[in-house]
């Protein structure tokens, strides 16, 4: 198992937990096991969401969390596979039956992971223009996607109460809808500090997730 995802899956289970004052540690240790089994991607997938079906608690994390799963699989199960694996049938049905998964949350990973190995710092613009490249007429799908943080960059620059409080009453679309918060905030401050959480925590209309997510996706850069 990637030790990135390790721990970045204990540091928001935790934050989650602790917001909504529900115990973490066992979903933890049970959603490690099934990161760790050496087993093909459907197999871990099924036992991944029978975990989740365990803890209703954190369901709304369930999508995020996938995408850790696949994250996992790219930096670590595929190691032990052919070298072109990805470029096989078999995957490209794996990917078929996982369209409806996951969220815009493994996007922003797979960038993460990349500036690291350019040794450069995550920036909303860079992501934007370098990264998904929507400026360019053949990424139109992800111009639309995206259009919400396109349209709102300013904010980056502004505070977590105004990031929040703008989410509020922008017209999110349906796929930045819940993640436009975490994402804004992690491009305002890279590094988790308390004066993040606590603002979150207190203007964020869904605090649980935002904060969860954001010390998902520091805890991944932070410890890459």
């Amino acid at each position: 198992m990637n030790n990135t995802v390790k721990k970045t899956i204990t540091a928001a289970l935790a934050k989650f937990g602790e917001v909504q004052k529900a115990a973490s540690v066992e979903l933890t240790h049970q959603l490690i096991a099934v990161f760790e089994t050496d087993t093909d991607f459907m197999s871990k997938a099924e036992k991944f969401d029978a975990v989740f079906d365990e803890f209703p608690k954190f369901e709304e994390l369930r999508e995020v969390f996938f995408d850790l799963l696949m994250i996992n699989f790219f930096t670590s199960d595929v190691n032990k596979l052919e070298e072109d694996y990805l470029e096989s049938k078999e995957w490209e049905k794996i990917e078929d039956e996982t369209i409806d998964r996951g969220t815009e949350l493994l996007n922003l990973l797979l960038y993460i992971n990349e500036c690291h190995d350019e040794q450069i710092k995550p920036s909303l613009e860079d992501f934007l223009k370098e990264f998904l490249l929507v400026e360019e007429d053949e990424f139109q799908d992800e111009f639309h996607i995206y259009e919400d943080l396109i349209s709102n960059q300013q904010l980056v620059e502004t505070s977590v109460q105004e990031i929040c409080e703008n989410s509020k009453i922008l017209d999110l679309g349906e796929e930045m809808q819940d993640m436009f918060v975490p994402f804004m905030a992690f491009f305002h401050q890279p590094q988790a500090n308390d004066a993040v959480y606590k603002d979150l925590e207190r203007y964020s209309n869904n605090k649980a997730f935002d904060a969860s997510l954001y010390s998902l996706i520091t805890s991944f850069n932070q410890n890459r």
